[in-house]
């Protein structure tokens, strides 16, 4: 049986800082759809604000659908679950929203990131608002070992200018797979 909390209190902070992979999940409006969940990762791309406040960094990639149903109607969880020691995993649920790279705000939000990778394919800064913090026990993942963090996607997008980013964006992620806009 899991447990709800107040907050994000310390030992659940110390737990949630010390996963290297997370889950983000959400959904549009109504019946019709697509639920997406992507997984996360690379250390330094996500920060605790304050007990109900998180973000994270948005790199450029393949889908935008956390943004596109963010700007839909704001739901939004992240998942973290223990692939070693003892199996845990915490969910935070809230209301999220994004400040895209080209926003006036951007420069003070990914400020708020003290010791992020490359910043260079940055599209956005994801903020969610948390408004339930829950654990379970986890006794269905499996252990496993962390080898390295990948470093492809900042490889990969260290070639493009910031000008070829602007382009990606406007023809590879201006929209969701079910027809939402994203920036």
């Amino acid at each position: 049986m899991g447990k709800v909390y107040p907050e994000i209190d310390g030992r659940l902070r110390d737990f949630i800082l010390g996963q290297p992979v997370f889950f983000v999940a959400t959904a549009p409006s109504g019946a019709e759809g697509h639920v997406n969940v992507s997984p996360k990762g690379m250390r330094g791309t996500f920060v605790l604000l304050n007990p109900h406040r998180v973000a994270y960094l948005d790199y450029h990639g393949s889908g935008a659908e956390t943004i596109a149903h963010l700007r839909d109607n704001g739901r939004i969880t992240v998942m973290f679950c223990a692939f070693d020691g003892p199996p845990k995993i915490v969910r935070l649920q809230g209301r999220g929203s994004s400040v895209a790279v080209t926003e006036e705000t951007f420069a003070e939000r990914i400020a708020e990131f003290p010791a992020p990778p490359d910043v260079h394919a940055v599209r956005a800064v994801i903020t969610v608002e948390v408004d339930r913090v829950s654990d379970s026990c986890g006794y269905g993942v499996p252990l496993m070992d962390f080898r390295a963090e990948r470093d492809l996607l900042l490889t990969a997008h260290s070639r493009r200018t910031a000008d070829d980013l602007a382009v990606y964006r406007a023809t590879r992620n201006a929209a969701s797979i079910d027809g939402l806009p994203v920036f």
